[in-house]
């Protein structure tokens, strides 16, 4: 059963000017098709050739660095484009907004927080919001880890997550992450993260 690309759930500009139609089509349609495609070869013929992408995520430590690095680059690019709209400037509310006001203080604290998770991480990799014993946490992940894998050094539920690799956001931003982080804040879709809350 091969993995398959699915196409994005917007139009590639629906996140202009914040992140740009061009860095959108090449990452959707360049390097996650790449992950699909070498994911696809790695577990041809395998034991891991029937197994859903979450099952392959979670042994991350038991697979082949071609499955945990592929796996890992389909489920986060597919989480990742579920959590984004351009959203006009809105926060979380509800009991999001209170579950973060718990674990950071203030919504502005937990910014800064995801930010420095993102803009510390050395060469390429993600920064996470992740449900942990029932509180949020914010970590980061080298690579195409998660905090689902065994792996992980911090382990969790992720409910947001900011790709952090340069291709993300090279075009517009060239080497300022930090600028990416903060315009990543006007595409966050609050709605699916208050969602994936829910369910815990």
């Amino acid at each position: 059963m091969a993995f398959t690309l699915a196409p994005l759930p917007y139009a590639y500009d629906a996140l202009e000017p914040h992140i740009d139609i061009e860095t959108m089509k090449i990452h959707h349609d360049k390097h996650q098709q790449a992950y699909v495609d070498n994911l696809n070869k790695a577990i041809a013929g395998t034991e891991n050739e029937n197994k859903t992408i979450e099952e392959l995520v979670k042994s991350a430590g038991t697979i082949s660095p071609a499955v945990r690095n592929n796996g890992g680059g389909h489920w986060n690019h597919n989480f990742f484009w579920d959590s984004l709209k351009n959203n006009n400037g809105t926060k979380p509310s509800g009991k999001l907004a209170a579950a973060i006001d718990a674990a950071f203080g203030t919504f502005d604290a937990f910014k800064e927080k995801f930010n420095a998770a993102g803009t510390t991480r050395f060469g390429s990799g993600w920064a996470w919001l992740n449900i942990k014993d029932g509180k949020l946490e914010v970590s980061s992940t080298p690579n195409q880890d998660n905090p689902l894998m065994d792996i992980a050094e911090v382990k969790g539920t992720p409910i947001l997550g900011c790709d952090v690799w340069e291709h993300a956001y090279y075009l517009k931003y060239q080497n300022k992450r930090p600028a990416y982080l903060e315009a990543f804040w006007n595409v966050v879709n609050w709605d699916k993260v208050a969602e994936r809350f829910e369910k815990g």
